[in-house]
């Protein structure tokens, strides 16, 4: 990736990246806190306790949560560590591009599907609802990338395909919504499942699905392993609540997980089952 960008070392560019989605991380935690409430997002930062207004030494990311030890500086209430935690994440895919990418368009898609992925996933978690303006956003940053990759490769069959896969795992998705009435996911999930197909790819669409599928066993299992230790008595805590073996969990976080699992390794499921096959 840093062919494209002959004139700094591959060390700084990288550096660049993770700075510069730390701070794109920042903006997104206040796309996520004002989406949908008819707050402007110019509006000035403040704490959500007091209505101090933040100064900028307060407002650098990961180091003031840290320095501040997660409390506001005024009235020393509790500040959500979702805060680091998105701008942590941020700066990490942010740089996860900047070494996987092949070509400055793919880095530019990149950052703002990574930027609206992350957006989903927090909302997700917080409202339980994944907005359609986002998934729509999502689909024609996809659409745009892919289609103008395709055209210039004239690979309209390459891009049929890949959209029929698309449809395909959304449709797969569709199926467990209908069987089970809304109760296993959301429809929302059903339409995310369709850009990030377009993401995978038609040969990895398949891979995604089950993927999404493991993680979301494995996280969930640990959640609840962690809410009870000791007694049957909930001890953890998160925005979930408590948590059982028959609560209710986004899907979508785990569905973009499996997607990007996917994206960044190209590791076909089925090469897995062959490998470990006897």
């Amino acid at each position: 990736m840093s062919s494209l960008l002959p004139f700094l070392p591959q060390a700084w560019f990288l550096s660049f990246a993770f700075l510069y989605g730390l701070i794109i991380g920042s903006f997104l935690n206040v796309v996520i806190y004002r989406f949908h409430t008819g707050k402007s997002l110019n509006g000035s930062s403040h704490c959500l306790s007091c209505a101090r207004p933040l100064r900028p030494y307060e407002l650098l990311p990961l180091i003031s949560y840290l320095a501040l030890r997660g409390r506001c500086l005024g009235c020393g209430s509790h500040i959500t560590p979702r805060y680091f935690l998105v701008e942590a994440a941020t700066g990490l895919l942010f740089l996860l591009a900047a070494l996987t990418a092949s070509s400055l368009m793919e880095l530019v898609y990149l950052v703002v599907m990574l930027s609206l992925l992350i957006v989903i996933v927090v909302y997700d978690i917080q409202h339980f609802i994944i907005p359609d303006s986002l998934t729509v956003a999502a689909t024609l940053v996809t659409f745009v990338y892919f289609g103008w990759q395709w055209w210039n490769e004239t690979a309209l069959t390459s891009l049929a395909i890949t959209v029929g896969a698309a449809v395909v795992g959304s449709g797969f998705f569709f199926l467990l919504w209908f069987v089970s009435k809304g109760r296993w996911l959301g429809f929302g999930d059903v339409k995310l499942a369709f850009p990030l197909g377009l993401m995978v790819g038609a040969p990895l669409v398949f891979s995604m699905i089950v993927y999404s599928f493991w993680i979301g066993a494995l996280i969930s299992l640990a959640l609840v392993g962690l809410s009870k230790l000791e007694r049957g008595q909930v001890r953890f805590r998160s925005s979930l609540g408590n948590l059982t073996i028959k609560s209710v969990v986004p899907f979508a976080p785990f569905l973009i997980a499996g997607c990007l699992v996917t994206y960044f390794t190209k590791l076909d499921v089925l090469t897995l089952f062959t490998l470990f096959s006897f």
